[in-house]
């Protein structure tokens, strides 16, 4: 594992870490990481859902050759 700090959560959520790790197995560092990599990728997500500007749906029409 790499490097490692700490960061401050109220105690309800470092028990809801701690539960999630226990029932996956895995440690609370793990757990912690896949739920900031799912945030990213929600984050990730919304913004492809955000519709096309006009400019962008021009690129939908050009011609590729």
């Amino acid at each position: 594992m790499g490097e490692t700090t700490t960061i401050r959560v109220n105690r309800t959520t470092r028990d809801v870490f701690n539960e999630l790790a226990a029932k996956r197995g895995e440690s609370v560092i793990e757990t912690v990481s896949r739920a900031a990599r799912l945030l990213e990728q929600e984050t990730l997500g919304r913004e492809l859902a955000t519709p096309l500007r006009e400019d962008e749906l021009g690129w939908l029409d050009a011609d590729a050759g």
